[in-house]
């Protein structure tokens, strides 16, 4: 069965799938795995359950935390990036515009901020300025990302936002009367490096050199369908599937009636799972007799899907 090992060497890692299935635990593996072979990891979780810092066995918080030499980690809240985001917008707009329009635009901001994708929005600018001013200190970072759909979701939007920056330059063009950028008018100027940022990080996310995403599942019929659409849909946006992570495969052997009832169910959507996926890396992690918590239980979990070792 193949592992994780060739995809240490990228610097973006997205870890998806549907709820419970093991996102977290495979990611936190993962990045502990890369930072023993001295690769310096930021573990990042944008899912609004956050579980990094129960089964990492460390406090963590919107600030990167130090974990284990090579690897910090940090949860990020849409709450609080949204309310950052439109702080940071309030800013900006407040240096463009004189009192008489201050007030109207920050209703009009405010009406923003409380619309259902704000959250996605704010989420997703800091993703992409983590991509895309990725510290000189950071080798590798991987995302814990949210279930399948909430994921697929962000990474479509470059390409909304890219239409939606565009449409707001040739609205802003037209209301000055040129055809070309003006890099004396502040407004052009924002939006043109708003758009230079987005371009970076769209290409950052479709290169595969650089940008991997992990499939996690398990050996059951709902994860397996949600995982074979995540992977069309990844497929369509161009994004690269590197792996497809098997969790919690029962041990074998069991002469109990009921595990090995299990066992032979599992074992038929296994061979569903290789005969869909044949065109993916493939790995299996077993079920550990207890709840993963902390970097011990972490270890093993690492050893089963980067079991090369230290470089």
């Amino acid at each position: 069965m193949a592992t994780l090992d060739a995809l240490l060497d990228r610097q973006v890692l997205f870890f998806g799938g549907k709820g419970g299935v093991g996102k977290t635990t495979t990611a936190a593996a993962t990045a502990l795995a890369a930072s023993r072979r001295g690769r310096r990891v930021l573990l990042v979780s944008t899912d609004p359950a956050h579980n990094s810092g129960d089964v990492l066995g460390r406090p963590v918080g919107p600030e990167p935390v130090d974990i284990v030499p090579n690897l910090r980690a940090v949860e990020i809240d849409a709450a609080r990036e949204a309310a950052r985001y439109v702080g940071e917008v309030k800013s900006r707009v407040a240096t463009l515009f004189g009192p008489s329009i201050l007030k109207e635009a920050s209703r009009q901001i405010d009406l923003a901020a409380s619309m259902p994708a704000a959250e996605e929005v704010a989420l997703f600018d800091r993703i992409a300025s983590i991509v895309a001013d990725r510290a000189d200190d950071t080798d590798l970072v991987i995302f814990d990302t949210a279930p399948t759909g909430h994921t697929l979701r962000l990474l479509r939007m470059p390409e909304l936002m890219d239409g939606w920056l565009r449409a707001l330059t040739r609205s802003r063009r037209a209301m000055l009367g040129i055809q070309q950028d003006d890099r004396t008018d502040p407004i052009l100027v924002s939006l043109a490096e708003r758009l230079d940022r987005l371009q970076a990080f769209k290409a950052r996310l479709l290169s595969r050199r650089v940008t991997a995403f992990v499939l996690v599942l398990m050996a059951e019929r709902l994860p397996i369908e949600e995982s074979a659409r995540a992977l069309a849909q990844l497929d369509e946006a161009g994004i690269g599937v590197g792996a497809l992570i098997v969790n919690r495969v029962l041990p074998s052997g069991s002469t109990d009636p009921f595990l090995q009832a299990r066992q032979s169910q599992e074992s038929e959507y296994l061979q569903d799972i290789d005969r869909r996926f044949a065109s993916l890396l493939r790995c299996r992690v077993p079920q550990l007799p207890r709840d993963v918590h902390g970097l011990d239980a972490l270890e093993t979990i690492a050893a089963a899907l980067c079991p090369g070792g230290p470089s």
